[in-house]
């Protein structure tokens, strides 16, 4: 597969993955893990040993492995695991056939680039699945998402909104609670804030709203979404539809 930046690189359309056994705690035990608490692949319902398998697909140099995820209008968000030896990281982009090139949603690296999704982006990304191929379970999809949510204004059911994508993956229930809340409390979400352009950044003590888009910006200096895409008023209208922030 091409993405524009990645024309040399070994990328491989992994969605299959996501089925094999350990591969949740592979690809979020970290998010999970804080100073007070060490969780283990068990947490998730997972044995240690096919955790360590997925992770070797996972950080494999020669065949990166790329998730897709279609949305609405065209739209696909692409995950995309960076196994450079001295360089690695996971990439999230926003694509669309008719744009020049992805627009960055985050990078979880050394020097961490989020966050990417707002609260209400992520849900309706994760309840909106568009046509094409990729991955198309809610809470698949809503828990490839989560390293990239950063947002102040969490709903009260959150947490219980993650616990039951963890509980459709195998989770066990007495378990599911208490990872919700350490992977919503991870250290790279912060407490960032969103606002529609014409509002101004919620520091900025400005209240008149314009329709100049409605495409959330963050207020997160470390974010790629604390600047506008850069698409034509057409292509702005149609990704804030995909994003669910469209009115």
């Amino acid at each position: 597969m091409l993405i524009t930046g990645h024309a040399n690189d070994p990328l491989t359309p992994s969605d299959d993955l996501v089925a094999a056994p350990g591969f949740w705690a592979s690809y979020l035990l970290w998010l999970a893990e804080g100073e007070d608490f060490e969780p283990g692949p068990d947490l998730f319902g997972a044995d240690g040993a096919d955790a360590d398998a997925v992770y070797e697909r996972l950080s494999n140099p020669t065949a990166w492995p790329v998730f897709r995820l279609p949305m609405q209008h065209g739209h696909s968000l692409l995950i995309v695991h960076r196994n450079f030896a001295e360089d690695a990281g996971i990439d999230y982009y926003l694509t669309h056939p008719d744009w020049d090139r992805p627009g960055s949603l985050a990078s979880i690296e050394g020097h961490f680039a989020g966050p990417g999704l707002a609260w209400r982006e992520l849900i309706h990304i994760a309840r909106n699945p568009g046509e094409g191929p990729g991955i198309t379970e809610p809470h698949a999809r809503l828990l490839l998402l989560l390293p990239t949510l950063g947002d102040a204004d969490l709903p009260t059911d959150a947490t219980a909104t993650v616990a039951s994508a963890l509980a459709a993956i195998g989770t066990p229930t007495d378990a599911t609670t208490t990872l919700a809340e350490a992977l919503l409390d991870h250290p790279f979400r912060g407490d960032e804030t969103w606002y529609f352009e014409g509002a101004g950044s919620p520091l900025s003590g400005t209240t008149a709203v314009t329709a100049t888009s409605r495409v959330l910006l963050c207020g997160g200096v470390y974010s790629p979404r604390s600047v506008r895409f850069g698409l034509s008023p057409e292509q702005d209208s149609r990704l804030a539809e995909a994003l669910g922030t469209a009115y």
